[in-house]
């Protein structure tokens, strides 16, 4: 089904998953696995290499090496933080700090934004191609009534503006692109393990379930949906 595909955050959980899900389901497509160190070992149809989040022209240098033999026909961007161990989610407008904005928006929206920028104009035009970026739920403003969380909550909202922003651009050249954000859910990682006690029975994922929910999801996607944020159950998320 897809022939050239791009991960990138591929060391992550969900990351990972999707990359061991998009090799076995895939046997025959090229998979290009990107991370901060690129030490994974997969089938043999997945090629690990290194990415600089923080380093505009090594995401546009990775870009440009998953096209060498044709354009991508599907990306999955897997990179985002909610917490560093020692800078966690605010509780309060007390707990805000510039460090927290700065950290959070340059991993959850400046970074994807830039790997937007580079790897969405490589989609394939001649045939159906999808863009996936990991959004959270927690990102929408409709869906808030518990608050908390200012700087997560407000880099993934405007992660969806972005998305929302270049679906509409990337459809005046290519008409049956898909870029979309998806909602893993609360999956088992280290992303989440200071939060796990708070989530209700039967809701903590493994990786490998979300990915296999969220690839369901990301096969039924038509151009009409493009732009929106979708869960892992099929679901769209509220703007």
């Amino acid at each position: 089904m897809y022939k050239n595909i791009a991960v990138i955050g591929a060391s992550g959980a969900i990351g990972k998953a999707f990359t061991e899900l998009l090799s076995s389901s895939n046997p025959e497509a090229i998979i290009h696995a990107f991370s901060r160190n690129a030490s994974a070992q997969y089938n043999h149809n997945v090629n690990c290499q290194q990415i600089d989040y923080h380093d505009e022209a090594s995401i546009k240098a990775s870009a440009l090496k998953t096209v060498i033999n044709g354009p991508l026909d599907l990306v999955i961007v897997a990179t985002g933080i909610l917490h560093n161990g020692e800078l966690m989610p605010e509780k309060s407008l007390g707990d805000l700090s510039a460090e927290k904005f700065r950290l959070l928006f340059e991993a959850n929206t400046i970074v994807p934004a830039l790997i937007i920028k580079h790897f969405l104009p490589l989609l394939n035009t001649a045939s159906p191609s999808k863009f996936a970026v990991l959004s959270a739920r927690v990102g929408s403003i409709n869906d808030n009534k518990l608050g908390g969380w200012y700087a997560y909550r407000a880099s993934k909202a405007a992660l969806n503006m972005i998305i929302k922003n270049a679906s509409i651009e990337i459809h005046r050249k290519n008409k049956q692109a898909v870029i979309v954000g998806l909602h893993p859910g609360t999956v088992e990682s280290n992303l989440s393990k200071p939060f796990q006690r708070n989530v209700p029975e039967g809701k903590l994922f493994t990786a490998a379930f979300s990915a296999n929910s969220l690839f369901n999801v990301i096969n039924t996607l038509t151009p009409e949906q493009s732009g929106h944020c979708f869960a892992w159950d099929g679901k769209q998320v509220e703007s």
